[in-house]
């Protein structure tokens, strides 16, 4: 039998991320605003990829090894993922409910 491969254990599910998602933000209005970030930026996919950008990631992260900055495993790993969006959120706008107050009102962020 083969062993999985070292990353597998962290690529993780839309429902196992929003789970992460909502338990390092747990404010209601706060958590409701990056989820619909999320939702409309990569369906909750840790693997997702822009093919016209290069965005990758939960949070579409330009280009995705930004999100070394919030650790290593970044490319599979949700916490990692929504650690970096979080804290880009935060410093570009204020919070998640800025960053999707700005995203509503021009379909990015």
């Amino acid at each position: 039998m083969t062993a999985a491969p070292a990353h597998a254990a962290t690529v993780t599910s839309a429902s196992q991320a929003q789970a992460i998602a909502h338990k390092m933000i747990p404010d209601t209005g706060q958590y409701n605003a990056f989820s619909n970030i999320v939702k409309h930026e990569s369906g909750w996919d840790v693997d997702a990829t822009n093919t016209s950008s290069g965005a990758y990631g939960l949070v579409q992260a330009l280009p995705g090894s930004k999100m070394a900055s919030a650790g290593s495993d970044w490319k599979t790993n949700a916490k990692t993922q929504i650690k970096w969006g979080l804290d880009y959120m935060n410093d570009r706008y204020g919070s998640p409910c800025g960053a999707w107050k700005f995203w509503q009102a021009n379909g990015w962020y």
